[in-house]
């Protein structure tokens, strides 16, 4: 098994800086009642983290190849990067969504030029989809998460937290398929190994937890949460050999926490966040896990459709 390094992921840096950000990195300890702080990476193009593994992988793309055209499947925020990116890079890209992906997310993803197709309900329904379309078209995938170029490009958020907080003792991550919490563990314990690296997720979907416990990538029958976008039935095997080498812990967090999260989130920091995004919030602020402080939560992504904010920013 072939381990992304820090250098691989300092060349990524390079890459995509003219198209990802450098989220800021916010103390909210005042309100939190503890020492945390997020970092944002809601405020990326297109709302979300995912920008920088997408970007990072189609550039690399040999040229007669990307000129094709580039497709992925997600539920949302993972293809509306690969449209940004391949609107940067003027190719072509199609995005196969689930049937229940939320309308913002679809908006977003054909308002950045892309093709979306919907197809069925989970991963492995869209991947098989997505597989059909680039045999038919000759496209080149760019899978959400497991792929060395994928967890290199998400890795550079790991280096920008090293940079922006160097008293940190715990990073909270969430995790969907694991690209991201691949990328920004590998960065960060390579980098300073003492840091605890946790991974967050919803405990209707928790796949990788699921595998690590079982020492295998399994596939689960079903997944249900809130968190659209943690929602992957099986984790990427590339992604399941670095969170078994570079993290030291999983939590799962349920779909009331989460929403807690996000309306938490909204009314004392004054952060839009999806469900996904809020995952490791709901996990700092969790009276029944201990953590060593200060703490730093990934908040991943603020795609949050307003008819969901309603609902959630009305339930106390």
């Amino acid at each position: 098994m072939s381990f992304v390094t820090l250098e691989r992921i300092r060349q990524a840096r390079e890459r995509i800086r003219d198209v990802a950000k450098v989220t800021p990195l916010i103390d909210v300890s005042n309100v939190a009642g503890r020492p945390l702080a997020l970092k944002l990476e809601s405020l990326q193009p297109g709302g979300a983290f995912k920008i920088r593994g997408a970007y990072n992988m189609v550039a690399q793309l040999p040229v007669t190849v990307r000129q094709r055209g580039v497709i992925t499947y997600s539920s949302g925020n993972h293809g509306q990067a690969v449209a940004i990116a391949a609107r940067a890079l003027g190719i072509p890209a199609v995005v196969v969504m689930p049937t229940t992906a939320p309308r913002i997310k679809i908006e977003g993803a054909k308002s950045f030029g892309a093709e979306v197709v919907f197809e069925g309900t989970t991963t492995l329904h869209r991947k098989a989809r997505a597989e059909e379309i680039a045999e038919e078209r000759r496209l080149t995938m760019v899978p959400p998460f497991d792929h060395e170029w994928i967890i290199e490009g998400q890795g550079t958020l790991g280096l920008e937290i090293l940079e922006q907080f160097e008293d940190m003792c715990t990073v909270l991550v969430p995790i969907g398929g694991g690209g991201l919490i691949s990328g920004v563990a590998a960065a960060i314990k390579q980098g300073r190994p003492d840091i605890t690296v946790v991974g967050v997720e919803p405990s209707g979907a928790a796949s990788m937890k699921n595998a690590i416990d079982a020492g295998e990538v399994r596939t689960l029958e079903n997944v249900h949460s809130i968190a659209d976008g943690l929602m992957a039935v099986r984790p990427g095997e590339l992604n399941f050999a670095h969170v078994r080498k570079f993290v030291d812990r999983l939590v799962t967090v349920e779909d009331r926490e989460i929403a807690a999260a996000v309306r938490w989130l909204f009314e004392r920091a004054k952060i839009v966040a999806e469900p996904s995004g809020a995952a490791t919030v709901a996990a700092a602020l969790s009276d029944a896990q201990t953590w060593a402080p200060p703490i730093v939560a990934v908040i991943s992504g603020g795609n949050l459709d307003p008819a969901d904010a309603a609902k959630y920013l009305s339930v106390k």
